[in-house]
């Protein structure tokens, strides 16, 4: 099963809801002198990435060890927050920075990394530099970006537009004129698993972009009074329920989850003929779709403009990367111990090639050779590009903000794909935790 960073949240690509697995050593921070502990999430391809990074780590410094437990997300999600509350959190906290890590900044559970990044400046030189954004709060660093860039990407059947007889959407217009044609051939023009509430969000995040440009969000990031109440927001959530009623998405869609990859399979099986989804769709695709991949059945492409939008085309959403932080509770030895693992056991070129082999662009400069040498070289460099050239990469909008305003959010947005709320309401709703 191939899992990524939406898997991450709770927002799930594609694990089982169970009990938190323990890799190895105790569930909770070590204070032995030797070693720092380290929570991260489980699920293959990626738990194993990261478990063999940590693997050669300790190889290379017996003295320093990393001790690692693994949780499947949704109890990752708890245990993470239940331990830093209690200041009782691992040595190294994996997490996807935003409004979290700013939550983690206010109640000093994490050291401010800016000083070490001025010291070592060649270890942040080697980092996309739009992955930074969601590490920094007032100006500070206070996570290390590392694994993987993962932008929202279109994806599409080719063989469901080719037998239809369409070509992909250019446009928003496009998008809608294409909806009643993929209907009348019984083939839903959308898949989504609207039960999982963050897949419905990736809409709004791109429409908002689309029409107003990344200044639109950033207000409500930056805590401006009715900042949901601009008018390119009002068209955008107008918009989607425009798409809604048109019955541009699989009948059905709230009763659908994206943990149980059944969004994904409604694409590789032709039921559906298009879908908006992370990056990281890509590899379960690959890994559960049979030959849909293998054999050029899958097509994918940047969210399309909208018509008389001041969003740049070429601007993304998604995640820009995950995170590293430091735990401000944890021992000399132990931080010590974590930032050597910082800059010599994450992103090293044995990780890099792993990243890009389970269908993922790592973070670091200079990967281009390599990608270009993958079996899914098209892909990742249509990724690569995308991070590189962006103009404005959006984080996802239920990391960007605090958890508070992130839960609000989304069973708003459920609510309005759901049609039982305006958009009216929804801003009004939403404009009552800016800033909580």
């Amino acid at each position: 099963m191939a899992l990524s960073r939406r898997t991450l949240l709770g927002l799930a690509a594609g694990v089982p809801a169970s009990a938190a697995l323990a890799a190895c050593g105790s569930s909770g921070p070590s204070k032995g002198d030797g070693t720092a502990t380290y929570w991260h999430l489980s699920g293959q391809p990626q738990e194993g990435v990261r478990t063999g990074a940590v693997e050669r780590f300790n190889k290379a410094n017996p003295k320093g060890q990393i001790k690692v437990t693994t949780f499947e997300n949704d109890a990752y999600k708890t245990k993470i927050k239940t331990a830093i509350g209690a200041g009782k959190a691992p040595t190294v906290i994996w997490g996807w920075g935003g409004g979290t890590l700013r939550t983690y900044v206010e109640a000093k559970q994490v050291d401010d990394l800016t000083p070490w990044f001025d010291e070592n400046p060649d270890i942040k030189n080697r980092l996309f530099p739009s992955s930074f954004g969601a590490a920094t709060v007032d100006g500070r660093i206070y996570a290390m970006p590392f694994e993987s860039v993962e932008p929202i990407v279109l994806f599409y059947n080719k063989k469901v537009f080719g037998d239809v007889g369409v070509e992909p959407p250019r446009s928003w217009d496009d998008i809608m004129a294409l909806v009643p044609k993929f209907n009348a051939k019984g083939i839903a023009p959308f898949s989504l698993g609207g039960q999982s509430r963050w897949t419905n969000m990736m809409w709004l995040e791109f429409l908002f972009d689309r029409i107003g440009g990344p200044e639109v969000f950033q207000a409500v990031f930056d805590g401006k009074k009715d900042a949901w109440s601009h008018p390119a927001a009002i068209e955008a959530l107008t918009k989607v329920q425009d798409l809604v009623k048109a019955n541009g998405f699989i009948k059905g869609f709230s009763s659908i989850t994206a943990d149980s990859n059944a969004d994904q399979a409604l694409l590789y099986t032709g039921k559906a003929a298009m879908m908006l989804h992370g990056s990281w769709s890509y590899g379960i695709q690959q890994t559960e779709g049979g030959d849909f991949v293998s054999s050029g059945g899958l097509g994918f492409m940047n969210f399309p403009p909208v018509e008389g939008g001041k969003g740049d085309p070429g601007n993304s959403v998604g995640n820009p990367a995950q995170y590293l932080s430091i735990s401000s509770k944890a021992s000399a030895k132990q931080k010590e111990i974590a930032k050597d693992f910082l800059a010599t056991g994450v992103l090293t070129d044995n990780e890099v090639k792993e990243w890009i082999d389970t269908g993922a662009v790592p973070i670091r400069k200079g990967s281009e050779k390599l990608l270009a040498e993958s079996k899914s070289s098209e892909f990742l460099q249509f990724v690569y590009g995308i991070a590189s050239n962006a103009k404005a990469f959006g984080q996802s909008w239920d990391q960007a903000l605090s958890p508070t305003a992130a839960e609000t959010l989304l069973d708003n947005i459920a609510k309005l794909f759901q049609l039982s709320i305006s958009p009216r309401q929804f801003t009004d709703n939403l404009n009552k935790v800016i800033g909580k």
